[in-house]
């Protein structure tokens, strides 16, 4: 499923998150999966991830960033 991170557009349904690939090549991996509910909107603050539920709650998830090199190839930037 394709996620749109610009902190505004609300996620469609329930979707269970382990990682988030840019269009650039660059992928966040998250320390743990995590449920996005119908709602909630996602976004960068800096290299931080930031979650928004639909309630207004924030929470900043823990991961690391990591380049796409090739077909299930991952470098840490």
């Amino acid at each position: 499923m394709r996620l749109v991170a610009d902190g505004a557009t609300p996620t469609s349904r329930l979707v269970l998150v382990k990682n988030l690939e840019t269009d650039d090549g660059y992928a966040f991996e998250l320390a743990s999966p995590l449920f996005l509910a119908t709602g909630d909107r996602i976004g960068f603050e800096g290299d931080r991830l930031v979650v928004v539920r639909a309630g207004g709650e924030r929470l900043w998830p823990t991961g690391d960033w990591s380049t796409r090199c090739g077909p299930g190839s991952l470098r840490r930037r």
